[in-house]
């Protein structure tokens, strides 16, 4: 009996061992598990009101096209500061750029919303809200996949 009870308490402990081990500097599945999800929500949510909108083609199209850039943005931002960090060398303009494009398309966003006279206020909300989270989320993403690459070079 004794024997048995050993080799399950083996087989838990070696169990517990492989669900835990994580390579140093790797994110957590949970971690990138949320940051997918909040990436997919905010992108989603964003072109589910843009398809339920009610305004001209136009103006979809034009916040369609501010959420794609600000997604590039703000990961090509994320990348040039990260790098900067790092000590790998970035160009002062391209990290200029990086900055001037996302603040470019955050002002886009604000100044459209601003101005959309044919939207209600809550729904300008929801558009600014989703907006933010799906930039947050692309900048959580793009970390995680570079934090695992890294992680896994190591060994």
């Amino acid at each position: 009996m004794s024997n048995e009870h050993e080799v399950l308490v083996e087989k838990k402990q070696s169990d517990l061992k492989r669900k835990v081990e994580r390579k140093e500097g790797e994110p957590t599945p949970a971690f990138v598990g949320a940051s997918w999800g909040a990436l997919l929500v905010g992108v989603a949510a964003y072109l589910i009101g843009l398809f339920n909108a009610t305004m001209e083609l136009n103006e979809k199209g034009y916040y369609f096209a501010v959420l794609i850039f600000g997604l590039y943005s703000a990961v090509s931002l994320q990348k040039a500061v990260r790098d900067k960090d790092e000590g790998i060398p970035v160009t002062t303009i391209y990290y200029g750029i990086s900055w001037f494009a996302l603040i470019v398309a955050i002002s886009l966003m604000a100044i459209g919303l601003f101005n959309a006279g044919s939207i209600d206020l809550s729904e300008k909300g929801f558009y600014a809200m989703a907006f933010v989270l799906s930039l947050f989320a692309a900048i959580t993403v793009q970390k995680n996949i570079r934090d695992t690459q890294r992680a896994r070079e190591r060994d």
